[in-house]
């Protein structure tokens, strides 16, 4: 799926908090969607990947893994982190039939 097809609370609360720490961090998002087939598989791969980013040591190769262009302050990228899994549990509770789309028509 493109980041096109999210629900607009999961866009906002993922991407665009992804962009407001640094641009490559949103790519990493962005590319992580193109694997998903609905909003909750993107949510649930989203919030895996973090945990899995939160759990390791090696702060400077996650770093350099992620953001390409310049170095990144560890507490900034850690909360950004956490953020992002707060507004993944608040997107979840809303059914995701019930989640508002963008109209494309």
């Amino acid at each position: 799926m493109d980041t096109d097809d999210l629900s607009i609370p999961t866009y906002k609360g993922i991407i665009v908090e992804a962009e407001k720490f640094h641009h490559d961090l949103t790519l990493q998002f962005g590319v992580l969607a193109f694997y998903c087939f609905d909003d909750d598989d993107f949510l649930n791969q989203a919030e895996d990947l973090i945990k899995k980013w939160l759990k390791k040591d090696d702060f400077e190769n996650i770093i350099d893994d992620i953001c390409y262009s310049e170095p990144v302050n560890e507490k900034k990228f850690k909360n950004t982190l956490q953020k992002i899994l707060s507004n993944i549990e608040e997107v979840r509770k809303t059914p995701i039939r019930e989640r508002l789309y963008e109209d494309w028509s």
